[in-house]
C-alpha cells in the first residue's frame, strides 16, 4: 500500500513540472477512414468557463497516439482514452495527467487522440473504436522499440473513453475499415481494461430496470477489468456492476470499485474524497495481476 501512495503523493507534487518523454504517431498516414463527405472544422482548444476548468479539445481529424515512456519500464504499457461525450477530449486530466502517473509505476503510457465529434450520432464510437483498434496494433508493432512486452498491453478510459475501452475490449476484432498488416494485428483485444466511470452501458431512461444495452455483450475473450465508479454518478453504476457479473458468470479476472461519492468526472482531479485514491487501487490491482513485476 505504501509503495504505491508515494507513486501518487510524487506525482501529485510534481505534476506541473514534470516533461515526459514522449513519441507521437499518426493512426492513419494515409487518412482517417472518415464517414463519405465528413467535414469537420479545424482542431481546436474550447475555450475554459473558469481559470480552473479543464482543457478540451474538439475537431480531431488526423488522430494520433503519444508515448510516454517511464524512467524504468517494466514491460506493461496502457492505451489512455479521455472521456468528453465523443464530442470532445479531457485531455488533460483523463488523458496527459493518467500518463504521467502510470509512468510513476514503470508503466508505459500512451494518449489515443480519437475522432471527436461525433461522425453518426446513432453510432458514436464507431470510429474511436478503429481508432483504439489501431493504436493497439501499432502498440503491439512497435513493442520491442518502446520496451514493452505485446503480452502486456492493456487500455483505461474515462467516460465515453470508459465506453470506447469496453467497445475496445469486448469487441476488438469487428473491423469496419481495411486492414494493413503493417500497423493492425489480427488480435487487437487488450491484455486488461480499465473503465473508469464508464457511459453509455444502460438505458438510463429505464431506471426502474437497469439492463445493459446489446453490445455490451462478455465473452470468454474478454479481458481481465477493473472498474472504477461512483454511486452518484449521473451515469449509473449499475453498468459497471452488471458488465461485473457477467464476468462472474464466466469465472473471468475482475474488480469493481463503487465509491459513494465522486459524481462524474473527476479524473485526477481532487476534491478531498476517497474516490481520489482510484489510481491507488487501480495500480493495486495491477500489481496483483503480475503487471507490475
Amino acid at each position: 500500500m505504501k509503495k504505491l501512495l508515494l507513486p501518487l503523493l510524487s506525482f501529485c507534487l510534481a505534476s506541473a513540472l514534470h516533461s515526459a518523454d514522449t513519441i507521437s504517431v499518426d493512426l492513419w498516414p494515409g487518412g482517417a477512414p472518415d464517414p463519405a463527405g465528413y467535414k469537420s472544422e479545424p482542431e481546436k482548444e474550447m475555450p475554459k468557463k473558469t481559470p480552473d476548468d479543464v482543457k478540451r479539445v474538439t475537431n480531431v481529424t488526423v488522430p494520433t497516439i503519444t508515448v510516454y515512456k517511464p524512467e524504468k519500464p517494466n514491460g506493461t504499457a496502457i492505451l489512455v482514452c479521455p472521456g468528453g461525450g465523443y464530442g470532445i477530449l479531457a485531455i488533460e486530466h483523463e488523458g496527459s495527467q493518467v500518463c504521467e502517473f502510470m509512468n510513476t509505476l514503470g508503466v508505459t503510457a500512451v494518449l489515443l487522440k480519437y475522432r471527436v465529434p461525433r461522425r453518426d450520432p446513432a453510432n458514436p464510437s464507431k470510429e474511436p473504436l478503429q481508432d483504439a483498434q489501431r493504436a493497439i496494433g501499432l502498440i503491439r508493432h512497435h513493442a520491442a522499440e518502446w520496451g514493452i512486452k505485446p503480452d502486456r498491453v492493456g487500455i483505461l478510459g474515462f467516460s465515453a473513453g470508459g465506453h470506447l475501452t469496453l467497445m475496445t475490449s469486448l469487441h476488438a476484432n469487428e473491423r469496419t475499415y481495411t486492414m494493413d498488416p503493417a500497423l493492425d494485428v489480427d488480435d487487437a483485444t487488450p491484455n486488461f481494461a480499465v473503465p473508469v466511470y464508464p457511459a453509455y452501458l444502460v438505458d438510463e431512461k429505464n431506471k426502474e430496470e437497469l439492463k445493459l444495452l446489446p453490445e455490451m455483450v462478455v465473452t470468454p475473450k474478454a479481458p481481465p477489468i477493473c472498474f472504477v465508479h461512483a454511486n452518484d454518478d449521473r451515469w449509473s453504476a449499475a453498468g459497471s456492476a452488471l458488465i461485473y457479473l457477467e464476468y462472474k458468470k464466466l469465472g473471468l479476472p475482475a474488480e469493481v470499485h463503487i465509491y459513494a461519492k465522486g459524481g462524474h468526472g473527476f479524473g485526477m482531479r481532487k476534491n478531498g474524497l476517497p474516490v481520489n485514491d482510484w489510481p491507488v487501487r487501480v495500480g493495486e490491482w495491477m500489481k496483483s495481476m503480475g503487471w507490475l513485476e
